[in-house]
């Protein structure tokens, strides 16, 4: 798609980004996504419209309530950013110039960054996003003609999802039920073998992440790193660059 067409996309993914940020706050403890309006969590100050401008208005801010001063996390220009340059990218790449396409793969962006953030806080991989990701990628399969067919996400989703569920048994403390619907729902929009190539990435990264942290005592050996968001970035990455990833590995044999 043309450069005019990736720019408003990336405008309207900084914009989502911004409601994705009400979600990834409010969704893990069971609140409202619609009511009451954006505040400070601080000071309780409702904010004005001005101070809701997604990026911009954390930088003329400074990074600080306009009420109490309070600091504001840099978190929330930085979702808002990486959503929106997603975004720029998933339509700069799509070559179909189908809608209905680039709609499900900003779905299927959005709710891996939201479930990426909530697993990192939280250590939870909730339902009420897991279960829609792996039916809206078996949908997309029967309805768009470029990635997997809708039974291939369906027999994908079932497989790389039992697989990792039987490990699950014979391991308990390696994976919970949250990843494995996550990855049974990469399954379904990746297909096979790319939903394999982004665990092996989310458990490559996974573990040098896990190292880094050791070695920065930001985690002992005794507790639990979320794995979701690296299983997220394994799906990202195969999403944007799974060809060239296969093409890669097919190289070298």
């Amino acid at each position: 798609m043309g450069i005019e067409l990736s720019v408003l996309s990336g405008i309207l993914g900084v914009i989502i980004g911004s409601f994705l940020n009400v979600v990834i706050y409010r969704v893990p403890q069971g609140k409202s996504i619609i009511f009451p309006g954006s505040h400070c969590p601080a000071c309780g100050h409702n904010l004005r419209p001005w101070e809701l401008v997604p990026v911009l208005s954390f930088l003329i801010l400074r990074g600080r309530c306009a009420q109490c001063r309070e600091k504001i996390s840099w978190r929330y220009p930085l979702i808002e950013g990486l959503n929106g340059s997603l975004y720029f990218y998933a339509a700069w790449m799509n070559h179909s110039g189908s809608f209905l396409e680039l709609g499900i793969h900003f779905y299927f962006i959005s709710v891996l960054l939201v479930l990426a953030v909530i697993d990192w806080d939280t250590y939870r991989l909730p339902d009420v996003f897991t279960l829609p990701l792996l039916g809206v990628g078996i949908v997309a399969g029967f309805l768009l003609p470029q990635g997997p067919s809708g039974w291939e996400s369906l027999a994908t989703a079932l497989g790389v999802g039992g697989v990792f569920w039987m490990i699950t048994r014979l391991y308990p403390e390696g994976m919970g039920l949250g990843d494995i619907k996550l990855i049974a729902g990469l399954g379904a929009f990746l297909g096979f073998p790319e939903a394999l190539i982004a665990v092996f990435i989310a458990s490559f990264t996974g573990s040098i992440g896990g190292l880094i942290m050791l070695s920065f005592k930001k985690r002992s050996f005794r507790e639990q790193i979320p794995f979701g968001p690296y299983l997220v970035l394994g799906g990202w990455s195969v999403f944007f660059w799974g060809q060239n990833i296969l093409s890669f590995y097919n190289s070298l044999f």
